[in-house]
């Protein structure tokens, strides 16, 4: 029961619980449907289908612009299913990669080959075209160029390993930094953002990188036992003969020294995180952009120096990840959040880790760039008697499980309703 984790944080119950009784149309309006063509509604479909912590903030998005980053996911996810499918042979998956952008402009091309989960996206893919065709010319430009490019770098990668840490960047660029390239030039053709933020790529750059090393950091293990290593050999051939060895209980020491190496990492990108949301004028699109940003670097202090990166599944609470959705929708409260949050890595550096003084540089710069001192912080916890907090908890649990089983049972009837 998501409320039990978060026995000891009294304010994620709180926020759970507001949550649960509509605290979430703050960030998250609920969406028009009825309005959409009925291709347009199928792509929301296959948005929620493929997407669960996605496809809520970009149904948040103002006007216009919400339709065009659904398309732009949409096309996206095809792209990447493509390069996900093992089934499909090099021969025949290097010029889909590398010509999927012209796919965009054929009524009828789809795929009907692939194992993937998401097959949908390309069994359909004459949908997702004609609603990207339906774009203004402004948007269709920005998805079809970065369509191209991710689709080249990912054929590029396709038979070499992430070697060096300068190719994890490449690689991280190609999957995600161009992702952040194209929503920040599609949030300046909006007009609901001024242009510099389309035009510096090196920021949007960075706001990619540093979602896209969190998730390759957490999901180690996943990637591992499949076959898959995204973690660069420069870091981990320091630590251990094979990736797959660090997984290794005797190994545990130089699994965790790695770890923190590769947290390292990604945490230098969280200066220039800071730099662009601060330029962002729109609401929804600094919702959009900040709920992802501050999950990660909850994330990436959950998964410092944390033996379970190499036993299991790693994730920040549903109550934290609630808090942070709830509370992530103005730059002074990033500001507090990311702070918070390097203020938790920081405790945890150990006095004989190897990347120790790169880690406190960068914590220290992460600090000076929030423009918050530890001190001025406004205090995030609650500080409540023994007494009232476990009786607030008794309460909230049975609000909880009430309102879980009367969701339940109304979503039953209308399923019941709708037969």
């Amino acid at each position: 029961m998501d409320i039990l984790k978060s026995l000891g944080h009294p304010e994620e119950i709180l926020n759970l619980f507001k949550f649960k009784m509509g605290g979430c149309r703050a960030v998250m309006p609920k969406l028009d449907y009825e309005s959409m063509s009925e291709s347009l509604r199928t792509c929301y479909l296959y948005l929620n289908q493929t997407s669960r912590s996605f496809a809520a903030v970009i149904q948040a998005l103002d006007g216009e612009l919400r339709h065009a980053v659904c398309i732009f996911y949409l096309v996206l996810r095809a792209l990447d299913t493509v390069e996900d499918d093992m089934s499909i042979p090099l021969d025949k998956k290097v010029p889909m990669l590398n010509n999927f952008h012209t796919f965009l402009y054929q009524d009828e091309w789809c795929f009907t080959e692939s194992q993937e989960k998401d097959r949908q996206v390309l069994e359909d893919f004459p949908t997702i075209s004609l609603e990207f065709r339906n774009l203004a010319q402004e948007y269709r430009e920005v998805i079809s160029d970065i369509c191209h490019r991710m689709g080249v770098g990912m054929a590029e990668f396709l038979e070499k390993k992430v070697g060096s840490m300068k190719e994890w960047d490449q690689y991280c660029h190609y999957v995600a930094g161009l992702v952040g390239i194209g929503l920040s030039q599609l949030f300046s053709a909006s007009q609901l953002e001024d242009p510099e933020v389309g035009q510096d790529t090196e920021l949007a750059n960075s706001m990619g990188l540093f979602l896209q090393k969190t998730n390759i950091i957490r999901d180690y293990l996943e990637d591992t036992q499949e076959g898959r290593a995204f973690w660069p050999q420069e870091a981990w051939s320091q630590f251990a003969g094979h990736l797959e060895d660090l997984a290794q209980p005797e190994k545990l020491e130089s699994a965790l020294s790695c770890l923190n190496l590769l947290v390292t990492d990604a945490l230098r990108h969280v200066p220039d995180v800071i730099t662009y949301l601060s330029r962002l004028r729109n609401q929804s699109v600094f919702n959009f952009c900040a709920i992802p940003q501050v999950m990660a670097i909850a994330t990436l202090s959950t998964c410092y120096n944390n033996p379970m990166v190499f036993q299991g599944v790693v994730k920040i609470r549903k109550g934290q990840a609630v808090t942070l959705m709830m509370e992530a929708t103005n730059m002074r409260a990033v500001q507090t959040i990311i702070t918070q949050y390097s203020q938790e890595i920081l405790q945890k550096v150990s006095l004989t880790d190897p990347s120790r003084d790169k880690t406190l540089h960068i914590l220290a710069v992460i600090r000076e760039k929030s423009a918050w001192s530890q001190s001025s912080l406004p205090p995030r916890t609650l500080h409540l008697t023994p007494m009232y907090l476990s009786a607030a908890m008794l309460l909230a649990a049975l609000s909880w499980q009430y309102l879980s089983t009367t969701a339940a049972q109304a979503q039953g009837t209308g399923d019941m309703q709708g037969q």
